[in-house]
């Protein structure tokens, strides 16, 4: 059975009923993967024509995909079919692990956002933008987004406190500097894509900043010149942080060009007043040719998904992390 692998213009001969990712492997099809098991979206592709068998449906986020989106790690293939694969030279593989962490330090970064860095035993490999699992204790687990870059000594995270938050009330009330925690990771498909050249559209949600710094740090770190526009949106003041870190980067990388946003009180001398979308729809004409990072709240990454295509955006190009807040 022929399997067509686009862009690469491939043909590779796969047995019916084997998983698609094996098979791509097989052949040496240079492609992204970590978990293994569903949960780190990192090796999504596209089913451009034919069937599969797509047994990662349940395990996929909302926004995660296009039309014909699957995870080649849970799809098996049981007719000659076309993939569409990302680019070749764009390909990651970080074996997910999990390492056992001691909590460095606590530190408040808002009124409502604590920074927690922890100490990993070995250190984790990840690719900026990505997120892990952290469980402070079996009854305390949660992702959050790594906002330092894999060559740092500590892992940082930016919680977000929620109101009567199970988890985020423990890391305030009990969680210690010192305590033992487990990190399971990498996960996530919006990673940096160092290869490309082109313009990028860095958007970040209250702590939807922590990738969004992890991302921007890491385009620095590895010499891209790239065109950055990186736009912070905020309910209010009182939820902005992180703008010494984002001053710093400014300087670090002289293509940057940062938009503070805040939805209501905007300081009007250093800040623009309204949502990320409006300050986006009014400063780009076109969105041809970019790269982008959402990272935020679902209405958030939605909403500013929908502009990028609607100038011009490649879906392919969109390399988006809704933040599903949990309560519980």
């Amino acid at each position: 059975m022929d399997i067509l692998v686009q862009p690469l213009n491939r043909v590779i001969r796969a047995a019916p009923g084997v998983n698609l990712l094996d098979a791509l492997r097989a052949a040496q099809v240079p492609m992204s993967y970590s978990c293994l098991s569903g949960r780190c979206g990192i090796c999504r592709c596209r089913v451009l024509d034919g069937e599969v068998f797509d047994g990662g449906r349940e395990q996929q986020r909302p926004l995660d995909g296009m039309d014909g989106a699957v995870l080649a790690c849970q799809t098996y293939v049981t007719e000659a079919c076309t993939i569409e694969v990302p680019a070749p030279e764009e390909a990651v593989v970080h074996r997910a692990r999990v390492a056992k962490a001691t909590v460095a330090a606590i530190e408040p970064l808002a009124v409502d956002i604590r920074r927690l860095l922890l100490k990993v035993t070995k250190p984790i490999a990840f690719s900026p933008g990505q997120y892990a699992q952290i469980a402070f204790t079996p009854a305390h687990v949660r992702p959050y987004s790594m906002a330092s870059l894999p060559s740092e000594e500590l892992l940082e995270f930016h919680v977000q406190l929620m109101p009567r938050g199970r988890v985020s009330g423990y890391i305030v009330d009990q969680l210690k500097a010192g305590d033992a925690v487990k990190v399971s990771g990498p996960l996530g498909a919006a990673y940096l894509r160092q290869q490309h050249t082109g313009p990028i559209l860095c958007v970040a949600g209250g702590t939807g900043l922590a990738p969004v710094l992890s991302v921007v740090r890491g385009a620095v770190a590895a010499g891209m010149r790239n065109p950055i526009h990186l736009y912070f949106g905020v309910r209010s003041p009182r939820e902005l942080y992180g703008l010494t870190w984002l001053d710093q980067l400014r300087h670090a990388h002289p293509a940057l060009q940062l938009h503070v946003v805040v939805a209501s009180g905007a300081d009007p001398a250093a800040q623009r007043r309204g949502l990320v979308t409006q300050a986006i729809e009014q400063d780009h004409a076109s969105l041809r040719g970019w790269h982008a990072y959402l990272c935020g709240s679902p209405p958030m990454v939605e909403t500013t998904t929908l502009v990028a295509l609607g100038k011009g955006m490649e879906p392919a190009h969109i390399h988006a992390e809704a933040f599903y807040m949990q309560g519980d």
